[in-house]
């Protein structure tokens, strides 16, 4: 009888994927065994499996290992994209506990739904095979849809998980129609060898199913990334989305998206590069100028940051859209930069707002600068480096995004990208105006800050302020993520 030979499988690219579900399910079966109500140790469990899991990532750089048949790889760019989603899921973590039991929807499922959500990012981030990077998004988007709508005793809450799923799984059939597009011109489904039959070919721009397959998963994507005019469901998401969970879709899901995008299109399309990147200047200049204008005449502070975030997405396009070593970079170093200033001030946010989010407009956060001095001053922070006022780290991310569209040689794209960001200045300042200059109605006598968010609030300051002042900490890492892919 002949011997079925099973072939070695390397299991370093997924280790850290490994340890976090198996800390999901383990987090799962306590959730069912644990006295009601007693939930806060599962955050903390989660905390330490994250900071665990970070220190499988952080073993891998500088490694490159492909497995799996070559559809999962483990190298500097997954590496990086990685750490990033562990720092937005740890920031949620730290912060979810005491809102969730402030709004009485503290389930424990939240928290293994955050480790899965990650997990599928990290699939994302490594993945090499269209499968994969398919898998991963279905992982990260079924987790977010039940976190959306989490808190089951609140419409809006409802209305948030139900406009997620609908407008997600529409983006997903353009998204696998596009791959199955890919896969009927060059007959694969590995990025590498997609690119080396694309490269291959006379003249690639004049393939159609080829052509067609790469604007669907664009599409498929920028719903994902929440980029003009495919971002509709995103203020209402997260209006209705219980804060945290805001906080951490915000950055998270947006970080994954571009790097199965900048994976997709560098590595498996770089032949159609002209063709992409000039979809993607429109995509930008679309995509910052809708979010900033909206966010202008907005009162609610969530759908503010919600319309902000449309925009800091557009910032980032503009990087994609230049296509080389500094504008990618700036993706990287701004996604990384842009979780901590966003979920620092999310966690402002739930702070100041009451059971119910019943206080949720700007004008309630009116004399907080002299109630809480350093929470107001930790929100200017994360205020000032959204907007892209130096030293914070917000103004170097921009500055590398930009500086990628001008050596490009797509002056008119920095410009744009400048003078919007410069529109946002008036948004961002509004909430700052309130807190030092108009006065209080409130005493803010329910503002409780907690150990954990406390934590969280210390490690989004110093992930705002240290790559503002010293660039070079996370720079060089991103720069050596990019050459490496």
């Amino acid at each position: 009888m002949d011997m079925i030979l099973i072939p070695a499988v390397n299991m370093a690219p997924i280790l850290p994927e490994i340890l976090l579900s198996v800390l999901a399910m383990i987090l799962l079966l306590i959730n069912v065994f644990s006295p009601g109500g007693q939930k806060s140790s599962l955050a903390y469990i989660s905390f330490l499996g994250i900071i665990a899991a970070g220190v499988l990532v952080a073993i891998g750089w500088g490694v490159h290992i492909e497995s799996f048949s070559g559809s999962v790889v483990l190298d500097n760019f997954a590496t990086f994209f990685k750490m990033t989603f562990l720092v937005a899921a740890g920031l949620a973590v730290l912060i979810s506990d005491s809102y969730m039991e402030r709004e009485g929807c503290n389930q424990g499922e939240l928290y293994p739904l955050i480790l899965f959500t990650v997990v599928g990012m990290m699939l994302m981030a490594s993945g090499t095979d269209l499968m994969t990077i398919f898998l991963g998004l279905e992982v990260m988007s079924v987790s977010l849809y039940v976190l959306a709508g989490f808190n089951r005793a609140n419409k809006k809450s409802n209305e948030a998980g139900l406009k997620y799923f609908l407008l997600g799984a529409f983006s997903t059939g353009f998204l696998l129609y596009g791959m199955a597009l890919i896969y009927g011109a060059t007959g694969t489904t590995r990025l590498y060898k997609i690119a080396a039959i694309v490269g291959q070919m006379t003249v690639p721009s004049s393939n159609i199913m080829l052509v067609a397959g790469m604007l669907l998963m664009m599409t498929g994507f920028a719903f994902k990334i929440a980029a003009a005019p495919f971002h509709m469901w995103t203020p209402d998401v997260y209006e209705g989305a219980p804060t945290p969970m805001t906080a951490f879709m915000s950055a998270g899901p947006k970080a994954a998206g571009f790097a199965a995008l900048l994976r997709l299109f560098l590595v498996a399309l770089p032949t159609l590069q002209v063709e992409w990147s000039q979809v993607l200047w429109v995509l930008a200049v679309l995509t910052m100028t809708v979010g900033n204008i909206t966010a202008l005449r907005q009162d609610n502070i969530k759908r503010i940051l919600a319309y902000s975030s449309i925009a800091h997405a557009g910032y980032a396009l503009v990087g994609f859209a230049a296509g080389n070593g500094t504008g990618t970079a700036g993706i990287l170093f701004y996604m990384l930069s842009y979780a901590f200033m966003n979920i620092g001030a999310f966690a402002i946010i739930i702070l100041v707002s009451k059971k119910g989010e019943t206080n949720g407009n700007v004008s309630d956060f009116a004399g907080l600068g002299f109630k809480h001095p350093l929470l107001a001053l930790a929100m200017t922070l994360f205020l000032f480096s959204l907007a892209g006022v130096p030293p914070a780290a917000g103004f170097i991310g921009k500055f590398y995004l930009f500086s990628g569209a001008i050596q490009k040689g797509y002056i008119w794209l920095a410009v744009i990208g400048v003078l919007n960001s410069a529109a946002s200045v008036y948004y961002y300042l509004r909430i700052m105006v309130y807190m030092y200059f108009k006065e209080s109605t409130e005493e803010f006598e329910w503002v409780k800050v907690t150990a954990p968010v406390a934590l969280a609030l210390v490690i989004a300051a110093a992930g705002t302020l240290i790559p503002g002042i010293v660039p070079s900490v996370i720079l060089e890492y991103a720069q050596m993520a990019v050459k490496l892919m």
